[in-house]
């Protein structure tokens, strides 16, 4: 058991000393287990001598035996003092020589104990909508748009939007070519926002036959970093354009998506359009708890997490602008004080939702999981490649479920609030749920 203690709200600092008898049995232990399966040189495995193993292996199994000591004595003391880490503890043994009692220090956060949270006593609200009709008839029209008909004009049309462009092109930034950004024969819908953004308007009013220069700026955050914030210059031919025709609204149509006629498409657009609003309604009252939860609930935090949080937060901070040599302006420079307030929000409202959730039996299911994991898949061309990444990268799995744990405790949570009711229009909804 440990010689001292020290507390300092939740970090503590702890010593230790293991006798040089206790740890050499322990490494002796150790040992013989290894001596079981060891294959030496004169030797049945099994039967190699402990003098002659201490010799070849001794330093390792020292080092062993001194982490299952000390992971023994602070698992005892977590116990008894009915505690709970927040991190692996900072082990100090300097000064320590094999064959000497081992004197240590351990440096550690725990997790904080989450104060009763009477839910019933917080309102959030509820933002409603009335179904607009125009939008069941945008949705029908983008079905008709799927399943045009593309007719080569002739070749003195000039390309409008909505129209395919079958066209050469070949990037270059300053007069270098550069790789990826050549193709031919590609078709381009005009308005698609599938290119860079102005590519496409620089595209209509051209004809088939016509050779011309599109300058456009790749975007800073553009996923190739070498590009990313570059001017360019696309040298582009148009081969031909295509004028979309679109099917006539007919029950015949709405049997090839999948429906009887076409007031059956309507109602299932109807349906599927009003789940997206009440979804977006509640990510809006999620967004709502979540603030009154870091408003009113006091919780000490643990500064280990806070740390890892922080640190997350630059990695990912100097990687978003690793291509800006300097030249992102104000806006992009890291701020060391806001940053560390919103990594304190994002670990308290963590622990908030991971103690609640496991006081009131919030659970993860494999149908949970596997739902999420086809969710994601669905929005890449390859779902293969993330339902292989899942399965052989455990860590992102466990990241996958601890998001999954803390939406559905959050849900949860929701049901224990009053609510009060805001109608709101469509469009409003819909934005303020993706502000965050």
């Amino acid at each position: 058991m440990f010689k001292k203690e020290k507390v300092k709200d939740l970090h503590y600092t702890v010593n230790g000393q293991i006798s040089a008898d206790e740890l050499q049995s322990a490494a002796d232990e150790i040992l013989a287990e290894y001596g079981k399966k060891a294959k030496m040189p004169g030797f049945r495995p099994g039967h190699i001598p402990l003098t002659i193993l201490r010799q070849k292996y001794n330093a390792s199994a020292i080092s062993e035996a001194i982490d299952k000591l000390m992971n023994r004595d602070l698992n005892d003391y977590i116990a008894e003092k009915k505690i709970r880490l927040a991190g692996s503890p900072k082990v100090d043994l300097s000064g320590w020589e094999i064959g000497k009692d081992a004197e240590y220090t351990l440096d550690f956060d725990i997790l904080p104990t989450l104060p009763e949270v009477d839910l019933e006593k917080f309102t959030v609200t509820k933002k409603t909508t009335k179904l607009d009709e125009s939008e069941v008839e945008k949705s029908l029209e983008n079905i008709r748009k799927s399943r045009s008909i593309a007719e080569k004009q002739s070749a003195d049309y000039k390309a409008q939007n909505g129209d395919t462009a079958v066209i050469d092109f070949k990037g270059f930034i300053g007069d270098e070519a550069f790789e990826g950004g050549a193709a031919e024969k590609h078709h381009l819908i005009l308005g698609s926002g599938a290119f860079i953004p102005g590519f496409e308007d620089q595209v209509i009013g051209h004809k088939a036959g016509d050779e011309f220069d599109v300058n456009v700026k790749f975007p800073s955050d553009y996923h190739a970093e070498n590009l990313a914030g570059k001017d360019a210059r696309f040298a582009v031919k148009v081969h031909e354009v295509r004028h979309h025709k679109l099917p006539e609204l007919t029950d015949d149509l709405a049997k090839e998506v999948g429906h009887e006629s076409v007031e059956k498409l309507r109602e299932h657009i109807r349906n599927i359009l009003n789940e997206q609003y009440e979804e977006a309604a509640k990510r809006e009252m999620r967004n709502e708890l979540l603030d009154i939860l870091a408003d009113k609930i006091k919780l000490d935090l643990p500064e280990v997490l806070v740390e890892q949080e922080l640190n997350m937060a630059k990695q990912e901070h100097d990687h978003a602008h690793a291509h800006c040599n300097g030249d992102c302006g104000a806006d992009h420079k890291w701020d060391e004080k806001k940053e560390r307030k919103d990594a304190e929000r994002r670990v308290k409202l963590g622990l908030i939702l991971a103690e609640w959730g496991t006081k009131n039996k919030v659970e993860v299911t494999r149908e949970d999981l596997q739902q999420a994991v086809w969710a994601e898949a669905s929005r890449y061309p390859d779902p293969k490649q993330v339902f292989d990444f899942y399965n052989k990268n455990q860590n992102a799995l466990a990241m996958l479920r601890g998001m999954i744990f803390e939406r559905k405790a959050l849900d949860a949570m929701l049901t224990h609030v009053k609510t009060k009711e805001k109608a709101v229009k469509p469009e409003e909804l819909f934005q303020q749920a993706n502000v965050r």
